[in-house]
C-alpha cells in the first residue's frame, strides 16, 4: 500500500481549507449553509438578492463588493447570503421548503425567499435588495438600491 497517499490526502484538504477562498473575494453562502452556521454559532446575517439580467446588481459585484474594506467588515462580522432572486431551486430553511412558484406562471417569477424577507408595502419587488439581520435572525435595515463601497461600509457600520 502507498503510504504516500494518505498524506497527499491530507495535504490537499488543509490546502482548500487555507487557500480555497481568494484574498479579497467575499464567501457567500446559501441559505441551507447558513441556517448550519447560524445554529453553530449565531451571527449578524447580510443577505443579497441578485437577478443575471440586473445592471446595478453586476456593477456593485464588480466594485462595492470587491472593496477590501466591504469583504473584510463581511468576514469579520456577518454571514454573507447571495441569492438569485429568479432561483427555480427549493431550499430547505428553518423546518420549511421554499421555491419559485411565481415560476409557474411568469418568465422571471421570484422565489418565496426573496419575496418574504425582500417585499416592501405597496411596493413591488426591485434589485438589488440587500438585508442586515441580527443574530436574532430580526431585519435591522433593508436597501433597495444600488450602493458604492462607501455607502455599503456605511450600512454595515450604522448596524454594529
Amino acid at each position: 500500500m502507498n503510504t504516500k497517499l494518505p498524506i497527499l490526502l491530507i495535504f490537499t484538504f488543509f490546502s482548500l481549507l487555507c487557500f480555497g477562498q481568494k484574498k479579497g473575494e467575499i464567501n457567500w453562502l446559501n441559505f441551507e449553509q447558513l441556517e448550519d452556521s447560524l445554529q453553530a454559532k449565531p451571527k449578524k446575517t447580510f443577505i443579497y438578492f441578485y437577478a443575471d439580467w440586473c445592471v446595478y446588481c453586476k456593477k456593485m459585484e464588480r466594485n462595492a463588493f470587491r472593496n477590501p474594506a466591504v469583504t473584510e467588515k463581511l468576514h469579520s462580522n456577518y454571514y454573507a447570503v447571495k441569492m438569485n432572486a429568479e432561483s427555480t431551486d427549493t431550499i430547505h430553511f428553518d423546518g420549511q421548503k421554499f421555491y419559485n412558484l411565481q415560476a409557474e406562471t411568469q418568465r422571471n417569477g421570484i422565489h418565496a425567499i426573496p419575496l418574504l424577507l425582500a417585499s416592501r408595502k405597496n411596493r413591488e419587488f426591485s434589485l438589488p435588495a440587500i438585508l442586515v439581520l441580527d443574530e436574532n435572525f430580526k431585519v435591522k435595515d433593508r436597501k433597495f438600491e444600488y450602493l458604492t463601497s462607501e455607502k455599503l461600509k456605511k450600512l454595515m457600520s450604522e448596524k454594529d
